[in-house]
């Protein structure tokens, strides 16, 4: 709700102040401004309602009208406090704002697993800001809240999950190249979740238990489409019945255009202060746990991010054997994502292509051909530098990938790592007791051959893959190139045999490899 909250005042006070009168007149004109967000309907049944109120307009929100409708349709209940918010004109054009939405409801639905029942309840929470309809947009919002507690029920799993006292701020400015550019953080106390799971069908009886006593979440965005997205609202509350859509697509067209790239950048991180997690196998946690994430817009090179991670991590040791003790992670930093995504071409071709008077609305060969665009940019799996640790021991990893239409990996990847030999010496004494790692004793040291020592004492491996099945390690052929396939060869297979009865290295490639030893990676080639 509190993610929800700024979205709903951002639209409910869209036109701007101009240091208005505050009066019925002025409540009507608010109302007629908002019914193009909310839809006339919301105001018929009471689901808004616009007063004045000293020198402020009162926006009250009442759920249960929604409800009352929507369950003639569909088999839920739903039931919230109301709340309202004030708003009152600045001489500026802005609006300053102000909200307690404090709130007690639940919620019943019947879901695929069967009846579902969730209650949930924020105490003390307090909103203020500062909105720009110029921007569509708070220029500075902060808010708190005293405690939050959520109920889930579901016929396999219950969970509870509690907080205490948060607050979080907003703040945007107008962004060099269009939309706005914004920044939210936000800190909850004492996050708590228990998860209990009963499914007899699969055996799965147990609790699960996680905590934090910080939580927090830090966001960032550039260029987001604020007006466009608002105006595209507009349209499509003007445009709900389907033959006046149908009838106004050449503008709806010109709407979606003008929302893109809908942002430049958004990026955030969840970060978890001493994690724990509990289950019938033992406790987990970690010192500090970050949760990262961020996605370009609609762009033609566009790129997305993941990163996780974390420090003095602890897993239970009853999982893992004594000799593994070195070897277990005890600092991650994980990064990876994807780049070349061309989402641009994709989403204007679409927008072109369309036409909602034809069934279906795209042409069934369009999708193909969409894909084929897409793969044209080459887009591909980007692994940023990354690490894991234990102690003296760091493996560290780098490099980016991409798939062409033969379907094998073409790309690099570096790894180094410190600490080598330390982590031979545990494969050793694993190799006393584990069959297993006795098998994997000689090929660390194999390994370990094939690794270039740098100036610190490390150990690297640059592994070069190509689409024609090679694979070379430190610019060493590891594999060569795959046999070539040709359809003729069924025809020719006596001719071929007679050419090449000799086996001399007439057969090799090039590159020296062929399909006999060297295609099977039995020695190395500089």
């Amino acid at each position: 709700m509190k993610r929800v909250l700024p979205l709903v005042l951002a639209v409910a006070i869209s036109a701007p102040a101009l240091a208005q009168t505050v009066d019925s007149q002025g409540a009507k004109k608010l109302t007629d401004d908002l019914a193009h967000y909310f839809g006339k309907q919301a105001f018929d049944i009471g689901l808004l309602k616009i007063t004045a109120e000293g020198d402020a307009y009162k926006l009250a929100f009442d759920f249960k009208p929604l409800v009352a409708l929507l369950a003639k349709e569909q088999s839920f209940k739903f039931d919230v406090t109301p709340y309202s918010m004030l708003a009152k004109p600045r001489k500026d054009g802005q609006w300053d704002v102000s909200a307690d939405t404090s709130l007690k409801g639940s919620l019943d639905f019947t879901g695929p697993e069967g009846p579902q029942h969730i209650d949930l309840s924020v105490s003390n929470n307090k909103f203020t800001g500062v909105y720009d309809p110029a921007l569509a947009a708070f220029v500075s919002a902060t808010g708190s809240m005293e405690a939050m507690t959520m109920k889930t029920r579901e016929p396999k799993q219950e969970a509870d999950v509690s907080a205490d006292a948060g607050t979080a701020t907003i703040t945007s400015t107008k962004s060099a190249n269009g939309g706005i550019d914004f920044t939210v953080a936000e800190r909850i106390l004492n996050f708590a979740e228990i998860v209990k799971i009963n499914d007899p069908e699969r055996g799965l009886n147990f609790p699960v238990t996680l905590n934090a006593p910080e939580f927090s979440v830090h966001a960032n965005g550039k260029g987001v489409r604020t007006k466009p997205l608002m105006d595209l609202l507009a349209f499509a509350v003007a445009n709900e019945d389907e033959a006046k859509l149908k009838a106004n697509q050449a503008e709806l067209k010109l709407h979606l255009l003008a929302a893109l790239p809908v942002w430049e950048r958004i990026d955030g991180t969840y970060a978890f202060k001493d994690f724990a997690m509990e289950s019938p196998v033992g406790k987990w946690g970690a010192k500090q746990l970050d949760l990262a994430s961020g996605m370009d817009g609609v762009s033609q090179k566009g790129k997305i991010n993941y990163g996780i991670k974390a420090s003095g991590l602890t897993i239970p040791r009853q999982l893992l054997p004594a000799w593994t003790a070195p070897l277990v992670p005890t600092d991650i930093d994980l990064n990876f994502g994807g780049a070349n995504i061309d989402l641009d071409t994709m989403a204007r071709k679409t927008i072109e292509t369309f036409d909602l008077n034809k069934n279906p609305p795209l042409p069934d060969e369009f999708g193909k051909a969409l894909v084929d665009d897409f793969k044209a940019k080459k887009p591909k799996v980007v692994f940023g530098h990354s690490t894991v640790k234990n102690g003296d021991i760091e493996v560290a990893m780098e490099g980016e990938v991409f798939f062409p239409d033969s379907k094998k990996p073409d790309g690099s990847v570096t790894i180094d790592v410190a600490g080598y030999d330390k982590i031979v010496d545990a494969l050793k004494e694993a190799a006393k007791s584990d069959e297993q790692m006795a098998q994997a004793f000689p090929f660390a040291l194999a390994i370990k051959g094939f690794g270039k020592t740098l100036p610190d004492g490390r150990l690297e491996w640059v592994i070069d893959t190509k689409a024609d099945g090679s694979v070379k390690v430190n610019g060493a052929m590891l594999k060569g190139p795959d046999a070539a396939q040709d359809d003729s060869s069924d025809q020719n297979d006596g001719a071929n045999l007679n050419d090449n009865s000799s086996g001399d290295d007439n057969a090799t490639g090039g590159d020296g490899s062929d399909g006999g030893d060297n295609g099977a990676g039995a020695k190395l080639q500089p």
